[in-house]
């Protein structure tokens, strides 16, 4: 459903059940009245945030609905929970009375992108996801966000981020959810452990010095999402040489950096190890 809607009769019960899910705030308005339509511009603004619905009441058109709601004057706000008005004001409001009595009703703004994610995520779309949860863990760092981030980036081979929330969730909130992601995280660092890095990290142990083989190391972990194992064995050797092996140990680890991308954690970690 839209955020923003004109409410008439023919698709008043589609908003009314929509309260069964979410918060509805219906605005009774005129085009008579110029207070109403300041009021209905405020609530649209509000309501582009995407915590509710916003339904619109053109009283000069559907009387009827101004009538079952009994509105004596307008504008008139009303907001509806399951279905049942629950709060409202009439006359105007400045914008801060009025999302300070809606966030009395509300969700968070990362209930409303967890929500969000949890739907692209089910319709298969982790990659949209991710930046929702980025958000919604930002704001809110419970086992509720942290679980649903995680699943995403599983979903997306970010493996070591996601192993990193594993390990935050405390016992109490280890359930059937969480130990599904760590069943997942398991069989993907399983996947990521490849023959290849086994005898190449064998190798390098043993002779650390030889720069092409950890150069082949840092790639074949990069290629296994294991960018912060790669990016932590270059940094080792360009902490003491930047310019190692021709530089292209430095080459190699900002280009690592840069395939992350400029808002990746792992990245802004890295590049301000290098840069201090």
């Amino acid at each position: 459903m839209d955020s923003v809607l004109d409410l008439t009769k023919e698709n008043i019960q589609q908003v009314v059940d929509a309260s069964m899910q979410q918060i509805v705030v219906m605005t009774f308005w005129s085009q008579q009245s110029p207070e109403s339509q300041q009021l209905v511009q405020m609530l649209t603004q509000i309501a582009a945030q995407g915590r509710f619905v916003f339904a619109k009441v053109n009283c000069d058109q559907e009387m009827e609905i101004a009538n079952y709601f009994q509105i004596q004057s307008l504008p008139t706000t009303l907001v509806l929970k399951e279905g049942k008005p629950v709060d409202g004001f009439a006359g105007m409001q400045e914008a801060p009375q009025v999302e300070a009595l809606l966030d009395q009703h509300l969700p968070k703004a990362w209930q409303v992108a967890l929500n969000q994610a949890k739907v692209q995520l089910a319709e298969g779309d982790a990659e949209g996801a991710l930046p929702l949860l980025k958000q919604a863990y930002q704001e809110c760092q419970t086992a509720e966000v942290s679980l649903v981030y995680a699943d995403a980036l599983l979903a997306t081979s970010e493996i070591n981020q996601a192993k990193v929330l594993l390990e935050g969730i405390g016992l109490a909130d280890q359930d059937a959810y969480y130990q599904s992601l760590k069943a997942k995280l398991s069989l993907a660092l399983d996947a990521a452990d490849t023959p290849e890095i086994r005898n190449l990290l064998e190798e390098v142990e043993q002779n650390p010095t030889d720069y092409v083989k950890l150069l082949s190391l840092a790639k074949a972990l990069h290629a296994a999402k294991r960018d912060e194992e790669a990016l932590e064995r270059l940094y080792q050797v360009l902490k003491t040489d930047l310019q190692a092996e021709q530089g292209t140990i430095k080459q190699l680890y900002m280009e690592i950096l840069t395939a992350l991308g400029q808002g990746h954690s792992l990245a802004n970690q890295y590049r301000r190890k290098l840069y201090t």
